[in-house]
């Protein structure tokens, strides 16, 4: 237990979460709730106007900003509060954009209470913590970089799981359709698959995008 108080942030867009949160984290006599944040606009603003060491970050807010850019903006300034999201999501889709934003650690939302107030207190000494899931497929990208969709290969295969076209996954991302056929071409090389279809269906197994 530490001499000082980890002073938190919850920001999630759902009351009922944010509650939930609350009743775990305030039977840690280490632990002050400062405030909570319905958005990931607010929390960006909170983190900088509080005196914060943790925030709690979700990734989806409905409209507006994500948890990851939030994350992005939060890390960004000198001496921020460190980032722990904590979501249901644990897609690369997911997990990749947060964790290159700057994220401390990454847990899911359906972890026991006791691993949820360790992570704090990781995340609080600057260490990682990341759900097993997720830390299996990093360690996955990393034994087999080769195979490993890049950011920009999720993002595109994400699209047309949503059901995009070619022409208007060239227009969402501002590139020429030579370039995103040619990201499609590495896509099917890398799941060993020859269909749009058959990419989509293989990456939901292997967890790389959500449906």
């Amino acid at each position: 237990m530490t001499d000082t108080p980890i002073r938190l942030l919850l920001a999630d867009d759902h009351p009922v979460v944010r509650a939930g949160l609350r009743a775990v984290l305030e039977t840690e006599p280490d632990f002050t709730i400062v405030a909570e944040a319905a958005t990931a606009e607010d929390a960006v603003t909170l983190a900088g106007e509080l005196d914060i060491d943790v925030v709690l970050m979700d990734l989806q807010f409905g409209r507006g900003m994500n948890g990851s850019q939030a994350t992005a903006a939060i890390t960004a300034r000198p001496g921020a509060p460190r980032v722990l999201v904590v979501t249901t999501y644990d897609t690369d889709a997911d997990t990749l954009p947060a964790i290159e934003a700057g994220a401390t650690g990454y847990l899911l939302k359906d972890a026991p209470p006791e691993e949820l107030a360790a992570a704090v207190r990781t995340a609080a000494a600057g260490r990682t913590t990341l759900a097993p899931t997720v830390a299996d497929r990093l360690m996955n990208r990393l034994r087999t970089p080769h195979t490993a969709l890049t950011r920009r290969e999720t993002e595109i295969l994400g699209l047309v799981a949503d059901g995009l076209s070619n022409q208007r996954i060239s227009d969402r991302l501002s590139l020429t359709q030579a370039t995103v056929k040619s990201h499609l071409a590495h896509i099917y090389a890398k799941l060993g698959v020859d269909s749009r279809t058959a990419a989509v269906a293989t990456a939901t197994d292997l967890g790389l995008i959500r449906r």
